[in-house]
């Protein structure tokens, strides 16, 4: 595959091709599309390791980078589903979470690999567009969420 104009690249210490073989089994319209091994020994691997993986999460292109323990994820960078109803919700944030992941605050949850993900219906999206009341209301149900519950978002918006 031609490497895209734009590609995310994700480093992971040595496991980008478990981690991409996983989002593969995940998500819909993802696929993992290369296995490179380094040429030669490097810093973060001997020759023959996997060096890269070329893969797309729900059709965007991305490179797994097994760079070594140097440097770790934060939540300054996550990547964003936007689901459905909630069967797709719980789908996606219990695969997360049910393979070594780990819940967080407001639709968040992180992989077992560091990455972070926002599992968001797009209810919410769409309440916070609304602006006013009906978006401080849904804004502040979701303050008080782990996994998003889009029967409460949509309480919310109602006023009920």
């Amino acid at each position: 595959m031609a490497l895209a104009k734009n590609t995310i690249c994700i480093w992971y210490d040595t496991q980008a091709e478990e981690a991409a073989n996983f989002y593969a089994r995940t998500f819909p319209d993802t696929e993992v599309t290369g296995v490179y091994r380094a040429p030669s020994d490097n810093p973060s691997t001997s020759a023959g390791a996997v060096l890269t993986v070329e893969f797309t999460v729900m059709g965007i292109p991305c490179i797994g980078l097994n760079g070594g323990p140097t440097f770790k994820h934060s939540e300054a960078f996550s990547m964003q589903i936007a689901t459905e109803d909630q069967e797709e919700t719980d789908r996606y944030w219990n695969a997360i979470v049910g393979n070594g992941g780990e819940e967080s605050m407001c639709g968040w949850c992180k992989d077992k690999w560091g990455i972070s993900w926002q599992i968001t219906p797009r209810v919410l999206g769409e309440a916070m567009q609304k602006g006013g009341e009906p978006a401080k209301r849904a804004f502040e149900a979701m303050m008080s969420m782990k996994k998003i519950d889009v029967a409460k978002i949509e309480a919310a918006v109602r006023g009920s």
